[in-house]
């Protein structure tokens, strides 16, 4: 007699592989230029789509170039809470950036994501930036704040709950230093950090860039 073929209960669909180990608040609550050269290499997804963070720059409330250097607004009041939670602000009145804070609750110091190479939920960056290019869909904080979906709405959210997602990275790599851009204050300080030999960020460092 032939054999029933076996009963299917339902469709199997394959499980996303986290990238690595979460990060939690505690990360957050250290010096602001400890967190941000680490956070180089680290995987930043919200609702599943984002990629490795390529680049980064250091804000502390010491610094005039801080949107917190003279004291709490209702626009940078997030800053000033504790660390692990995300600021969320509009540039030129264009397009939104995204901070990680960091440091204990009152010290304002935070970093902002300025590009990151996409890894996960590809298809869906191109739709909303409606580019085919994989390395301009993430490379400014403007162009990833669109590609991965992010606004207003997503500030004062914690780093490490849903819809947001933080990954450690795997491996130690190469950090290259360097002057951050567009402002016009403490434009001298080495507060830029980013994977060295990256083709995904937003502008290239100098060949003199030292490697961490």
């Amino acid at each position: 007699m032939a054999q029933k073929p076996a009963r299917t209960t339902g469709v199997s669909r394959p499980r996303r592989v986290a990238p690595g180990k979460r990060l939690t608040r505690a990360f957050f609550a250290r010096d602001v230029l400890v967190v941000a050269p680490e956070l180089i290499g680290a995987t930043f997804l919200v609702d599943g789509v984002g990629g490795v963070i390529v680049e980064v720059e250091a804000y502390h409330h010491t610094d005039p170039a801080a949107h917190s250097f003279r004291g709490p607004t209702p626009r940078n009041q997030v800053m000033f809470g504790p660390p692990g939670f995300a600021y969320v602000y509009r540039s030129y009145g264009i397009h939104w950036c995204v901070n990680f804070v960091c440091e204990p609750e009152g010290s304002a110091s935070a970093v902002l994501i300025r590009a990151i190479e996409p890894t996960l939920g590809i298809d869906e960056m191109k739709r909303r930036r409606g580019l085919e290019d994989v390395r301009m869909l993430c490379s400014g904080p403007g162009k990833l704040t669109e590609a991965m979906g992010i606004t207003i709405a997503h500030n004062g959210l914690a780093l490490d709950a849903a819809p947001i997602e933080l990954y450690a990275r795997p491996a130690d790599v190469e950090v290259a230093t360097g002057t951050r851009i567009g402002i016009t204050k403490a434009v001298d300080l080495p507060w830029r950090f980013g994977l060295k030999g990256s083709r995904f960020v937003s502008k290239p460092f100098p060949p003199s860039s030292r490697g961490a």
